[in-house]
């Protein structure tokens, strides 16, 4: 998706746009957007000149479309002077931040909320990260929530990868940009739109009529119009270049007088680094999964760029330090306009981009390595077959993908050693890629489906539960099998929808609650019982109560009892509290820094996940451990208060990891430990959490860690079960609990003896037989004679095979080749080839020779030219592929021994 930055672009839905508001009239104008779907108006780029405001089919529109990105293109192409570039980069009135604060301040004064950007890590389930500046509203046009105010305008961050190799190439592709945007919700349309555009183009931003250019969509007869202003390039602006400067100068090049491809690169680690710096400060870190992979990609790209610029070392002396986070300095320095708080976190990015650029210099060395047998293999494949070597489009791909190696690297090496690259191949490999990418990213699902066209008819429902754990309530709806129905009978699953609950409905990390609907008639008699076992929110603050009809039916209209388990209740306060503790003194112990990227508030236990980048000491466990038990102990009074969001953001209170928020929030705060902003059920006081403990600690993916823990009545049962084990292990092993330790430790020493010994005697046992068959040793060659053995040992095992192996070297004369096979056990092959330095002289590697074997036995390996060991999972396959060795082995030594 090309982005055109700040510039301006604008657009309308038609009344029909979604059906949850066909009565209203809908305005969306974002300066980016561009893009078409079923029933929505996006418009596309410039197309007419002046305010003629003609209609134009399809075909004529790509025409002129076409020619204008073209005219475009070739004016960023010309060289810019070292002094132009500077005034872009400092002249007030048309910086970034002067354009953006400008943008918001018009339509703040034309009665416009002006509402901060949403994380680019989105709440919606069909996209992977914030790609538009209307996908925050997209539940409002839905008409899953109510609007909050009736105009909007926003500076949304977007991130966008979906044709990530043209950054750098044009003057507006970007993976990170700020889409500003204004928004009526059933407010003002299209003719309010159009006036305040050309006002803002024109009055506000200066830009001369005879520069602006506007489309019309062809079956829009009250017609509508985008406006841009043509910057030549986006990269020599202030939001970007001083970015490139940076980079330039740890380059040791001038941008100015570089030719286009440094040009270029350069421009690529100045988009990148913007988008990778503002994806890990929203909780995204790299990883090989979903937003993770976007990141880790992104910083792949800008660590080989960088790289092909001759980039070395951190430009503070240190040749084998990181370079990104130098580069990743300056982007913070930049970011105080659009996001403040981006400094807090300016540690942890900085050390996130260090670490991952580090492991990826290790995979790009790991890459060269591959590329080096890649290239022997095209050439001994070319010689055998009298053809131009080639390296295979997929192994350049698989370089490229799997290991960061540029492809322009891979050809100029190749060439270097006389082999091609299959170009094309290599093509429509990133091609596949770049479809699956496009067809998993970037589409913004609106469909609705039953369970949501019921939900338009569904009042939301009243939540009682932070109250009362009973309630009478009347159903207001019925799901069977994901359709609308009126009665659902004895045995079937039924989801109930209805006017209020003191059920909690998932949400925060917190599953939802368990308990039971009762039924009552008309005489107020249970008519029926529906156990309920989860509960889901839908369309907004529906709430769905998923459960099994034990007795009776159940229909719209009746009246229930809902009650909650008061029991399994308490155990989700217990763990929900427990969580912003945990949280609390993670801050404490290992530093405010780190931040929550993830949990979960079940009735056994609590799962909290965060940023971190090693795994927590035993005395750094202990230490939260005890803190917490101690603010436990110290029975505090949790205080609850629902408050605007900005004065609860002002107090201090931290908001949870993916949730969104209203204008008026929900705070939890435990006095003098915690605040939280919170929708969950808490304990009143800290005591009735009675105990906490840390089940485990471990990685979860790179950056992140997750800690599972119990307190409560699961603290309880697990200390007990604890116990349990304990008292069986001292009976078993017949010693106090305090000697187990040590009994254990005695244990493993004797077992650790008893092994060494059944080991050395296997070994002994390998020798002697491989004693008994060194006179079957055959002699190949009549200039020189070498000594072949090729013997199947039977069940011998690795360790042993590899002993025989070096004993017959060890005994038989130079030049001696060994190949030894056995079969240690059931759907397992051992194989091991042994040669000396004579038939090494020769040209014979072991690791190359002993891998196709293997692979007769299933299985596969390699080593060292003179001892290589291998594996198979056939042993049935054994004794043909040791034939196999042999052949070989006389063909080849028979040719050189002549």
């Amino acid at each position: 998706m090309a982005s055109h930055g700040l510039l301006p672009a604008s657009s309308l839905f038609s009344r029909t746009s979604f059906p949850t508001l066909a009565h209203k009239r809908v305005v969306s104008t974002e300066y980016y957007a561009s893009f078409v779907m079923k029933n929505l108006a996006f418009l596309p780029p410039t197309i007419l000149p002046g305010r003629s405001l003609s209609r134009k089919g399809l075909k004529e529109k790509r025409l002129i479309t076409r020619r204008i990105s073209e005219r475009s293109f070739s004016a960023s192409a010309q060289p810019l002077a070292e002094e132009l570039v500077e005034d872009k980069t400092t002249d007030p009135s048309t910086s970034g931040n002067s354009i953006r604060r400008r943008f918001l301040d018009f339509y703040a004064a034309r009665g416009h909320k002006v509402l901060p950007s949403a994380s680019l890590v989105p709440d919606d389930p069909t996209v992977l990260l914030t790609i538009a500046g209307m996908l925050q509203f997209k539940p409002i046009f839905l008409g899953k929530v109510p609007r909050q105010v009736p105009r909007a305008t926003t500076a949304q961050r977007c991130i966008r990868t979906n044709d990530v190799e043209n950054v750098g190439r044009t003057a507006r592709h970007h993976t990170f940009f700020e889409m500003l945007g204004n928004f009526s919700f059933g407010d003002y349309f299209k003719k309010e739109a159009i006036k305040w555009a050309w006002e803002l183009s024109t009055t506000e931003y200066g830009l001369p009529e005879n520069r602006l250019w506007v489309s019309v969509y062809e079956d829009d007869n009250e017609a509508f119009g985008i406006w841009r202003d043509e910057v030549p390039n986006n990269y020599e602006t202030d939001l970007i270049y001083p970015i490139i400067k940076r980079a330039s100068q740890l380059a040791n090049v001038s941008y100015t007088l570089a030719d286009d491809p440094t040009k270029m690169k350069l421009k690529i680690i100045g988009d990148h680094l913007r988008a990778i710096v503002y994806l890990i400060s929203d909780g995204v870190v790299p990883s090989n999964i979903g937003r993770g992979y976007v990141v880790r990609r992104l910083i792949r790209r800008a660590v080989r760029t960088g790289r092909l610029l001759g980039i070395k070392g951190d430009g503070k002396g240190n040749l084998e330090g990181a370079f990104l986070p130098r580069i990743a300095e300056k982007v913070i320095e930049l970011s105080t306009k659009i996001d403040p708080d981006l400094k807090d976190s300016s540690s942890r990015i900085l050390e996130e981009l260090r670490r991952e650029e580090l492991r990826f210099v290790q995979t790009l060395e790991r890459g060269e390595k591959l590329l080096e047998e890649m290239l022997d293999g095209a050439l001994s494949s070319g010689h055998e077959n009298g053809s131009v070597p080639c390296l295979s489009g997929k192994d350049a791909f698989l370089l490229y993908d799997t290991y960061g190696f540029p492809v322009e690297i891979t050809v100029e090496v190749a060439e270097e050693r006389g082999v091609k690259v299959d170009m094309n191949g290599f093509d429509i490999e990133m091609e596949n890629q770049r479809r699956q990418s496009q067809a998993a990213h970037y589409a913004v699902k609106l469909a609705v489906g039953n369970a949501a066209d019921l939900a338009e008819n569904v009042s939301d429902t009243e939540f009682l539960g932070y109250e009362t754990l009973s309630a009478r309530a009347m159903v207001e709806g019925l799901l069977f099998k994901g359709n609308p129905i009126v009665q659902v009978c004895e045995g079937s699953e039924v989801e109930v929808l209805l006017n209020k609950t003191p059920f909690y409905a998932e949400s925060g990390g917190q599953i939802g609650d368990h308990g039971f609907l009762f039924v009552k008639g008309a005489d107020r008699q249970q008519n029926g019982v529906v156990e309920i076992k989860d509960v889901q929110k839908i369309s907004g603050n529906i709430f769905v109560h998923k459960g099994t009809i034990t007795e009776g039916v159940i229909e719209v209209g009746q009246e229930v009892e809902a009650a909650v388990d008061a029991k399994l209740r308490q155990r989700a306060k217990v763990h929900h509290t427990a969580t912003h503790l945990l949280q609390a003194v993670l801050k404490k112990v290992i530093g405010q820094e780190t931040s929550q990227a993830g949990s979960l508030v079940a009735f056994d236990r609590l799962r909290f996940d965060f940023n971190f980048h090693r795994p927590l000491s035993d005395n750094e466990i202990a230490e939260i451990e005890a803190l917490i038990n101690g603010w436990i102990g110290d029975a505090t009074l949790l205080q609850t208060k629902v408050m605007p969001l900005d004065d609860a953001k002002r107090a201090g209170a931290i908001a949870m990891f993916g949730e969104k928020y209203g204008e008026q929030v929900r705070v939890v705060e435990v006095p003098g430990v915690s605040m939280e902003l919170c929708g969950g059920t808490h304990v009143s006081n800290t005591s009735e959490i009675r105990g906490f403990k840390i089940i485990s600690e471990q990685a979860i993916a790179s950056g992140i860690r997750r800690i599972e823990a119990v307190a409560g009545e699961a603290f309880i049962e697990y200390i007990s079960a604890r116990d349990n084990y304990m008292k069986n292990l001292c009976s078993t092993l017949k010693v106090k609990a305090e000697e187990v330790t040590n009994r254990v430790e005695s244990l493993l020493e004797e077992l650790r003896i008893a092994r060494n010994e059944v080991s050395a005697a296997r070994v002994k046992g390998a020798i002697y037989k491989a004693a008994t068959i060194a006179d079957k040793a055959f002699l190949i060659g009549t200039s020189k004679r070498v000594r072949v053995i090729v013997e199947c040992m039977d069940d011998i095992d690795a360790d042993s095979l590899k002993s025989a192996a070096e004993y017959l070297v060890d005994t038989l004369q130079d030049p001696t080749a060994v190949i030894l096979g056995s079969s240690p056990s059931k759907e397992k092959v051992s194989l091991v080839a042994a040669f000396t330095p004579g038939v090494v002289d020769l040209g014979l590697q072991a690791g190359k020779f002993i891998g196709p074997i293997a692979k007769l036995c299933g299985g596969g390996g390699g080593g060292r030219p003179n001892f290589a060991q291998a594996g198979g999972r056939k042993p049935e396959n054994l004794l043909s592929a040791l034939d196999k060795a042999r052949e070989e082995l006389i063909s080849i030594l028979s040719g050189k021994t002549r």
